[in-house]
């Protein structure tokens, strides 16, 4: 194993790896069979995946042809946004199982909160029930502001462990991260590599600064605020260089200047008013 990843511990005593790898938009076949091959080659034990990526099964038949062991990987997904309420997210993870080739998740996670709150605890109250029936060993959710898990929070049985978040320094919510980090819930960070966008001058200078990529410096800030970064990559030589930041560490004077580039910005919907 070349990575040396270091594991967080979720609110359930749960451990988890610092980073991991998003499959979002990989297509099934050589092209995730290699990529998941050269990622657990290179250290990476946690995949991220989701019924809305419809390559659940692209991953569970590139975990089986690569021969590896479901007990060496924290195996993520999410229910669809049509899949949820009570009924149908208790299905479609029996599904989500079939397609992965497993008879356990390590995390499932509600993919959207929604502007329906009686779905959503709906949605939550499946998720209950297949964490304490010990189909799946963590929950969580995605793209929950602080208002949404307050609401979650006051209503839930089972608190979730994990919020995956839009988290770049241009989307940098310190009232969020702060809520999280008061009630033990993990953050995880997909989109951290800009959506590849990496030609951000200032990144770049500072990257340098440290002789790493802009890649390295934006996961090793993910890392540094114990956030778990889910880049996405098919690339060898990159899914490498992504693993390797534990060599170096961000001074607290550039934390706080990649900190304070926040713009609010987002690449993908505003939870605070995307339905579905």
């Amino acid at each position: 194993m070349k990575g040396r990843l270091i594991m967080f511990r979720l609110n359930n005593g749960v451990e988890i790896p610092e980073m991991g790898l998003g499959v979002y938009k990989m297509n099934a076949g050589k092209e995730m069979d290699d990529a998941v091959r050269y990622a657990y080659e290179q250290g990476y034990r946690l995949f991220d995946t989701a019924q809305m990526y419809k390559n659940e099964s692209g991953l569970g038949e590139a975990l089986e042809k690569n021969r590896i062991p479901r007990q060496d990987i924290f195996l993520i997904s999410k229910v669809d946004n049509c899949n949820q309420g009570y009924g149908r997210t208790i299905e479609s993870f029996g599904e989500s199982l079939e397609r992965l080739k497993t008879d356990y998740l390590d995390s499932f996670l509600v993919h959207w909160p929604g502007q329906n709150r009686e779905r959503m605890l709906d949605t939550w109250k499946a998720m209950e029930k297949l964490y304490t029936d010990g189909k799946v060993r963590s929950i969580g959710v995605c793209n929950f502001e602080v208002c949404q898990l307050e609401y979650l929070l006051a209503n839930c049985k089972v608190r979730p462990m994990i919020d995956q978040i839009e988290h770049t320094p241009f989307m940098h919510d310190e009232k969020l991260l702060g809520f999280c980090r008061e009630n033990e819930i993990q953050v995880m960070a997909w989109g951290p590599l800009l959506r590849g966008n990496l030609d951000e001058d200032e990144i770049g200078r500072m990257a340098a600064g440290y002789n790493k990529t802009s890649a390295q410096l934006l996961l090793r800030w993910n890392v540094q605020q114990g956030i778990i970064p889910i880049p996405k990559s098919k690339n060898k030589e990159r899914l490498l260089q992504n693993i390797s930041i534990s060599d170096f560490e961000i001074t607290e004077e550039d934390m706080k200047r990649m900190n304070a580039m926040n713009q609010n910005k987002r690449t993908s919907y505003d939870p605070m008013v995307f339905d579905f």
